[in-house]
């Protein structure tokens, strides 16, 4: 099972690995402050996909669909996938993890 954290929450042993896999640097964090051992950027949504969901033009079922078809040509994901056989993954977003995003499918994809 993989953890999710957001960018802006206390770092913990128990995150093992942590990654950021927003395609955007998070607002309000400098490089030399956020503790991440990767950015992977490119297992995040394509900006089209991403404006599309922000914007309300697609909803999240389309979204996720669409999300899914792009993670399974990913190369990072098969590398996060790698990663998470050898130790715990924690993902790092700077989305609200209550709301419906690319972090709430990468995590049902990898659980």
């Amino acid at each position: 099972m993989v953890d999710v954290k957001r960018v802006y929450d206390e770092i913990s042993e128990q995150d093992g690995y942590r990654v950021l896999v927003d395609r955007l640097w998070p607002r309000g964090i400098k490089k030399a402050d956020l503790h991440c051992d990767a950015w992977l950027k490119d297992i995040a949504p394509s900006a089209a996909l991403r404006k599309a969901l922000h914007s309300e033009t697609m909803d999240f079922a389309h979204f996720e669909k669409q999300y899914r078809a792009e993670l399974q040509q990913n190369a990072a994901l098969a590398e996060l996938k790698e990663r998470m056989a050898k130790q715990k993954v924690t993902l790092l977003t700077a989305t609200k993890l209550d709301q419906q995003s690319h972090i709430t499918v990468l995590q049902k994809l990898l659980d």
